[in-house]
């Protein structure tokens, strides 16, 4: 299972970034996650795409600001980020479970894959 996420950086509020997410093909139908993690703080789902149905989740205070999309071609999932705060200040990860999940999409626990995360700063 490949799932490598690129993209982060520091950024002032207000500022915009673009991680993107590499990951296998799966035999299944499958959803791929954005999750991120504050220091000293556990790790929160932000973002869900089923890349099958194109249906897309978020977390209620990145609604508005933060648009995932798929390009089904390249097998790539994107996060644009926009208006970011310094509240979204942390590690992203993105993961992928099965689609079948994704009512509990927010959940980790519910997660079978992560990988590695790419560090996100927003500060002026």
């Amino acid at each position: 299972v490949q799932l490598q996420a690129s993209g982060g950086g520091l950024v002032q509020p207000g500022g915009s970034l673009r991680l993107s997410c590499e990951h296998s093909e799966f035999t299944y139908d499958y959803a791929i996650v954005w999750f991120r993690q504050a220091a000293g703080k556990e790790r929160e789902g932000v973002s869900c795409i089923n890349v099958i149905n194109g249906s897309t989740y978020y977390l209620d205070s990145v609604k508005g600001r933060f648009t995932i999309s798929r390009d089904r071609r390249n097998n790539t999932v994107f996060l644009q980020m926009n208006n970011l705060k310094p509240e979204d200040t942390g590690v992203y990860y993105c993961g992928s479970l099965p689609a079948v999940l994704t009512r509990t999409w927010y959940s980790a626990e519910w997660v079978p894959y992560f990988g590695q995360g790419t560090q996100v700063t927003v500060s002026s």
